[in-house]
């Protein structure tokens, strides 16, 4: 966790999903989510049924409904995975950050990474439509956005001591949530426009979170 962050803003538990116990299991139920990801990658989560990733898994599709009741469950495990994975990069992005030169350096520098991500992995933004789609997952990405706002916010407030602290983490978690959905409509455009989009939200947030 990054020093400063708000105490009482925890990650978003685990939720769906009956979750493996033995190692057997649980190498089963990773092929169980790659198997997924390919087919929402090929197809789109729409399209996605649960024969076929029982059959590219390789597994009875008994072994499939003992881990997931349905596909949903499927999309909000690889949402949760998704979202383990952008705390992680925020966390280790921000980690070294002391001054506001190092700050707008590091924000960028996590923008342009979590860009690539999304270009090598198509399936993400699959799966965000699933999740847009979702109320129950469209609460678990808010839930997201407001955690890693409030990391944000505790490397800002290092930074700026005497900015009001709770403008500051209003901003840092609308940042968060822009950051998302500039990076999904990103990648659903053109590559150069999407490198534009990416550039434009970048000077956009450095200013509003460094009060330029």
């Amino acid at each position: 966790m990054v020093e400063g962050m708000t105490d009482a803003v925890e990650a978003p538990s685990a939720g769906a999903g009956k979750r493996p116990v033995q190692q057997r299991s649980r190498e089963r139920v990773e092929r169980m989510l790659a198997a997924a990801t390919e087919l929402i990658a090929a197809k789109g989560s729409d399209a996605l049924k649960m024969s076929e990733v029982a059959e590219r898994a390789g597994v009875p599709i008994g072994s499939l409904y003992q881990f997931f009741p349905d596909k949903g469950a499927i999309i909000h495990r690889l949402a949760e995975r998704c979202a383990e994975e952008s705390r992680d990069c925020i966390a280790t992005g921000l980690a070294d950050v002391r001054d506001v030169a190092g700050f707008e350096r590091a924000f960028r520098d996590l923008y342009d990474l979590y860009y690539r991500i999304f270009l090598a992995q198509p399936a993400r933004r699959d799966i965000w439509f699933a999740v847009q789609a979702d109320k129950a997952l469209r609460a678990m990405e808010i839930a997201e956005s407001r955690y890693n706002g409030a990391v944000l916010a505790g490397v800002l407030k290092r930074l700026r001591p005497d900015a009001d602290e709770k403008a500051l983490e209003a901003s840092a978690f609308l940042v968060m949530s822009l950051g998302e959905a500039t990076v999904r409509l990103a990648v659903s455009v053109e590559r150069a426009e999407g490198e534009r989009l990416m550039e434009g939200y970048k000077r956009m947030a450095v200013r509003e979170l460094l009060g330029a």
